[in-house]
């Protein structure tokens, strides 16, 4: 079973950037469905991004579009922020889903399908 470990998180300005890693040990790293989730505080989780088995094929949520990018390389998933802004403050997760069937292309983007997961990274934006 694989274990997602973030890091990558702190403090930064309105304007700033931050790259997110996810380590992922412990399974098969190639035949998971990775996510990146976030919590804000005093809310529930949400959606953030995912990438496929085959890293071909990525969503986003529309409230990051065209400021973060998911990306995965060998047993690492990534997630660069830029433009951040004060909203953007929370806790974020990474996740991992089993991938099924013959299409490596799948994303997944509800946090019930994703059953395993990190113990997130603090992201705070100063305004």
């Amino acid at each position: 079973q694989v274990q997602p470990v973030e890091s990558g998180g702190g403090l930064v300005q309105a304007g700033g950037s931050l790259r997110l890693s996810c380590a992922a040990s412990g399974g098969a790293f190639s035949t998971y469905i990775m996510g990146w989730f976030r919590q804000a505080p005093g809310k529930g989780r949400e959606f953030v991004a995912c990438i496929s088995r085959s890293g071909g094929s990525s969503y986003s949520t529309d409230s990051v579009k065209g400021r973060f990018t998911i990306s995965r390389f060998k047993n690492a998933v990534y997630l660069q922020i830029d433009s951040l802004k004060p909203e953007d403050t929370a806790i974020y997760y990474c996740a991992a889903a089993p991938g099924v069937g013959g299409n490596y292309d799948l994303c997944f983007y509800e946090e019930y399908e994703f059953g395993y997961w990190g113990q997130g990274t603090q992201v705070t934006v100063s305004s």
